[in-house]
């Protein structure tokens, strides 16, 4: 699930969020937002039994990513019907 939330600042807030253990073990968001660079954005664990991270972005931006678990397991974000060829991708 994502949630997005404009700043004072002008920038949109993008939190990419998860259940805390599906898949197992740690993940990162990886796009083009951090320039495709594993563990840069790692979700951390939260007390309400998921786990996210947050990207900060210009608005109208075109996101593209995927999640990076364990052992090189890609996914998806199942609640994101747009792609852009092997990519998911939302708008900020």
């Amino acid at each position: 699930m994502i949630h997005m939330r404009q700043q004072r600042d002008g920038r949109v807030r993008v939190t990419f969020v998860l259940p805390a253990d599906d898949p197992d073990g740690p993940v990162s968001v990886v796009g083009n937002f951090n320039d495709w660079t594993p563990g840069r954005h790692l979700l951390r664990r939260r007390s309400n039994g998921t786990r996210s991270a947050v990207v900060m972005v210009t608005p109208g931006s075109n996101l593209l990513f995927r999640y990076l678990g364990s052992d090189g397991y890609w996914f998806d974000d199942e609640h994101v019907e747009i792609r852009d060829g092997a990519n998911c991708m939302i708008r900020a």
